[in-house]
């Protein structure tokens, strides 16, 4: 992964593209996945590796751009950010009810 503060916002767009299609499935959180840096973006992760998913992630945190940029282009306004094959599932309340469900194994490919 880049490190975006060297890039235009276009680039960062095209980095955010290139994250979300390159990976089945990619979150935009606060935080790693390893230390999680709020409430929301800890429940996504602990919810992906309850289902044992292989995920990308990228930590907002890091440049204030990629937040703006990335809901310029989700048209989503919080984080975390969930994308599966390149589409936006939802943010954290949407993840949960999708794992509640059932929904999310099946969004995700996870058998079971």
């Amino acid at each position: 992964m880049s490190d975006t503060l060297t890039m235009s916002e276009e680039e960062i767009l095209g980095q955010i593209k290139a994250e979300v299609t390159g990976n089945h499935v990619f979150v935009y959180m606060k935080g790693t996945p390893e230390m999680p840096r709020c409430g929301f973006s800890n429940q996504v992760v602990q919810i992906l590796n309850h289902l044992g998913v292989e995920y990308g992630a990228r930590d907002v945190l890091t440049d204030p751009r990629i937040r703006m940029v990335l809901s310029g282009y989700s048209d989503w306004p919080t984080i975390p950010q969930v994308f599966v094959n390149g589409e936006l599932v939802g943010g954290c309340d949407i993840t949960t009810e999708l794992f509640q469900s059932g929904e999310l194994k099946k969004i995700v490919g996870v058998e079971g």
